[in-house]
């Protein structure tokens, strides 16, 4: 392999993708769309919220509806005398259900039947013109069980005598766990464990997003040169296997710089963020004393100084050293299916049994978040197909050292080999036209002698 024109090659690819202009809009917009999707759902739950609703409340319990109490979003209104014509089968007359709507104006009526002459059990039955919402229907669901709650221990004190309300109050405990990891040297911080949860699933998603762009990439360029012939050109003058490592690594290069953007930009803007409501406010928790904290630590304390045990500097080489091996064995086989088509439209039954792994991969990084230590995610963390994704999403959950390395090292050693394969396919493949290839056509490329 000649290195000299490997460099023109790896040079000619990296220019020709950051200087267009798709490639600096998403580098300068990525880190703020990304805040913008983590600030999203918040956004949308607090414009979601659901109007106030009047509920009409048909008791034929007799105890039920007074001791409903109102919501921001639910109004109840106790519609004492009201007949609903019941049927046996429990099934309203309908002329007096439409009355009554139109005479209380309720969005909704709600009757409750005793299932037995003691109401120890009812039958609730809501009706509405319209869908009341899932969080409206549990909120009512949730207030009717407390006043059947109610009146039963009501009932309970009058009978025995025993104010049951205080003694409930006595023996009912709130005890908020906090996680503290012990490290080697014996120092102590907080390590919660839904905080690493959402880390891992994060970092599996980002590699999995990372992995299929980029080699989606490497495909589009070279189906684009086969299509356009000038391919035949450029295999005039390098050989086809510096062709295809060039633009594998050029795209690598490019997908580091990236990358690497992504994470100035990030820095900085946490540090105008940090500018302006200050650091101590903003970062002053992650350096708090743990053995100090007490139960009623907060939820936002409790994140940052989870985050603030991390090692950032392992994690980042653990990202980079993933995602570049995982990267590049992808990035060959994708290659190989490039050079096998002439068109993009024509690669979905070559890609396939390789976007599989990878979507497993995916799918065990999910699983991660609940047993890091399973079987199932340790051996998805050690086959190549699927390591690089679940052995990152695991890392937030310090795995032990030997396990990344074991990972790795298969990892390296499967990109090998399937360089090797992917470039003998590429070799026959890249000058191939005018007919739809097949898996076994691919098979015999690669059975081809030199």
């Amino acid at each position: 392999m000649d290195f000299s024109k490997l460099k023109i090659i790896i040079a000619r690819e990296y220019l020709n993708k950051v200087k267009k202009k798709s490639f600096l809009i998403i580098t300068f917009l990525a880190p703020v769309l990304f805040a913008g999707v983590c600030l999203l759902p918040s956004l949308i739950m607090a414009g979601a919220k659901e109007e106030t609703k009047k509920v009409g409340v048909v008791d034929y319990t007799g105890f039920v509806a007074d001791s409903l109490v109102d919501h921001q979003t639910v109004k109840y209104i106790s519609l004492a005398g009201a007949d609903l014509g019941m049927s046996p089968e429990l099934k309203p007359d309908s002329g007096k259900l439409n009355a009554l709507f139109d005479q209380c104006g309720a969005d909704a009526i709600v009757a409750l039947l005793p299932v037995d002459s003691l109401a120890t059990q009812l039958i609730a039955t809501a009706y509405s013109y319209k869908d009341l919402g899932m969080e409206t229907s549990s909120l009512i669901q949730n207030d009717l069980n407390q006043a059947v709650e109610n009146h039963r221990i009501a009932n309970y004190e009058r009978e025995t005598g025993v104010n049951l309300t205080a003694a409930m109050a006595d023996v009912r405990s709130n005890i908020n766990l906090i996680s503290m990891k012990v490290s080697e040297d014996g120092s102590i911080a907080v390590s919660e464990s839904g905080v690493l949860s959402i880390l891992s699933m994060i970092l599996g998603m980002a590699l999995y997003l990372f992995i299929m762009m980029f080699c989606g990439m490497v495909m589009s360029s070279v189906i684009e040169e086969k299509s356009s012939r000038v391919v035949e050109v450029l295999i005039s003058s390098v050989k086809a296997t510096e062709l295809m490592f060039g633009k594998i690594i050029g795209v690598a290069l490019v997908a580091m710089t990236q990358f690497l953007l992504w994470v100035l930009l990030t820095v900085g803007i946490l540090a105008a963020i940090g500018a302006v409501v200050g650091f101590d406010s903003l970062f002053g928790m992650a350096t708090a004393d743990p053995t100090g904290m007490t139960g009623d630590m907060s939820g936002i304390a409790v994140i940052f100084s989870t985050l603030g045990t991390l090692n950032y500097g392992s994690l980042l080489v653990a990202f980079l050293l993933f995602f570049v091996f995982g990267y590049l064995l992808y990035a060959s086989l994708y290659a190989a299916i490039g050079s096998a088509v002439e068109s993009e439209a024509d690669t979905q039954q070559l890609q396939m049994p390789i976007t599989i792994p990878l979507m497993i991969g995916f799918f065990i990084s999910i699983y991660t978040m609940k047993a890091p230590d399973s079987g199932v995610v340790f051996w998805g963390s050690m086959i190549p197909f699927t390591s690089p994704i679940v052995m990152l999403s695991r890392i937030p959950f310090d795995p032990p050292f030997w396990q990344i390395a074991l990972s790795l090292a298969i990892l390296i050693g499967t990109f090998v080999l399937m360089a090797w394969f992917s470039a003998k396919i590429y070799k026959v493949g890249i000058l191939m036209f005018g007919k739809k290839s097949t898996f076994k056509d691919l098979w015999n490329w690669f059975r081809q002698k030199n």
